[in-house]
């Protein structure tokens, strides 16, 4: 190794600095998480784009962004300073007890309802960890933001991660008491008439069903008068009489129970939508965001909206 380029003693703290830097998105943010100056950031972060020989960060007046060096630099200063951390706490006796700060991102529905059971179960468990509760329905950029791991409602389909399904949630044909006027809700054909609403997450302008009692699939055609990427505003346009919809069954299962809403063709449902833990591949994981990987595993198929998956599915890769 050339030491004259690569021999400071401060580089573990340039690539700390550096890692903030991208966290957060701005070099005085990064100061305050830090707890040193704007100038002292900048300074960290042009030694370190001076030792590697490399441009790190694109600057303009408003935001930094990363290159493509820096995406690669990210991804590697993520795993020295883990191991680092890693060997510290293993030397001191300390591996297996959770520390530090968990970022997690989750649906926003169950993220602000059904999950919270599991986080407050894992703050009890682990009384030392600090957890960063982000409610997102999209899909997250785990280097950029810093996000430890997400559970994502849906298909996964990126092979940079790990991908581990963890459940599923039923879903079913809901519509308010007036659209289904002298409609049989047994009646799927007739069901295909009346106006729909399209989460556009999951279905736009076709719907497909399957029986619950031997399997055979149905599908048509609809013409939605609204499609919406939020569930909660389908589900209000339904109880509101627009339309019929299919929706997560824990969504509305008050809606029913009050009358709101009335399940159609109840021998039939839409495909369940898989719940997966997502997490970046490491060679090693740190003990608060393995606890959480167990925990999730372990207590997700039995949250309320949640059911065991009927088949394990391989991780996404």
């Amino acid at each position: 190794m050339d030491e004259s380029r690569f021999g400071s003693p401060d580089r573990l703290e340039l690539l700390q600095t550096f890692m903030r830097i991208v966290e957060t998105g701005s070099l005085s943010a990064a100061a305050q998480r830090v707890g040193v100056s704007q100038p002292t950031v900048s300074r960290r972060l042009k030694a370190l784009e001076s030792l590697l020989g490399l441009r790190l960060v694109q600057r303009s007046t408003h935001r930094l962004s990363l290159t493509d060096d820096g995406e690669r630099c990210f991804r590697h200063a993520q795993g020295v300073c883990e191991r680092w951390a890693s060997m510290a706490q293993d030397l001191q006796g300390l591996t297996e007890t959770p520390r530090g700060r968990l970022r997690v991102l989750v649906p926003h529905a169950f993220g602000q309802d059904q999950l919270l059971e599991l986080l407050e179960f894992y703050l009890r468990e682990c009384p030392e960890v600090s957890v960063e509760w982000l409610l997102h329905d999209r899909y997250p950029d785990f280097i950029a933001e810093g996000i430890d791991c997400a559970i994502r409602v849906g298909k996964v389909e990126d092979p940079a991660v790990v991908a581990v399904p963890v459940a599923e949630v039923p879903r079913i044909v809901v519509a308010a008491p007036a659209v289904i006027a002298g409609i049989e809700i047994d009646d799927i054909e007739a069901v295909a008439t009346l106006p729909w609403l399209a989460l556009r997450t999951f279905y736009r302008d076709r719907v497909s069903l399957i029986h619950a009692g031997d399997g055979r699939e149905h599908h048509f055609a609809i013409a939605p008068r609204v499609s919406s990427d939020n569930l909660a505003a389908i589900r209000q346009l339904a109880v509101s009489g627009f339309g019929v919809a299919i929706v997560s069954a824990w969504r509305v299962a008050e809606d029913l129970e009050a009358g709101r809403l009335v399940q159609l063709v109840p021998s039939w449902c839409a495909s369940p939508l898989p719940v997966y833990l997502v997490y970046p591949y490491a060679d090693d994981y740190p003990p608060r965001l393995r606890r959480f990987i167990d925990l999730v595993r372990a207590q997700a198929p039995g949250m309320s909206g949640m059911t065991m998956r009927r088949e394990t599915l391989p991780s996404t890769r």
